[in-house]
């Protein structure tokens, strides 16, 4: 049987301060819920991944994202920044 329920996970990035991204939150059901809700609220850009959620779900609240997983994190900050990039357009 498998979990149907809505996962989700937040990660930040600090060039400045970290040598890369950490997860900052991760949830399923009515945690993703409210991961995704305050990211919306905070103009946060959402990007649905669900392999991406599962592998960093396995990760500690502010551990460094593995090697492995920085060409997938790129992408995702690629489109933050791009959507960003976008409604400043606007």
């Amino acid at each position: 049987m498998t979990d149907k329920r809505q996962k989700a996970a937040a990660m930040r990035y600090d060039q400045e301060r970290e040598h890369a991204p950490k997860v900052t939150a991760t949830g399923k059901g009515l945690r993703a819920e409210a991961i995704i809700q305050k990211a919306k609220e905070n103009g946060v850009p959402v990007q649905e991944d669900e392999s991406l959620v599962e592998l960093l779900a396995e990760l500690n609240i502010n551990e460094t994202i593995p090697e492995e997983l920085y060409q997938a994190v790129a992408e995702v900050f690629a489109f933050v920044y791009r959507t960003d990039q976008h409604m400043a357009n606007k």
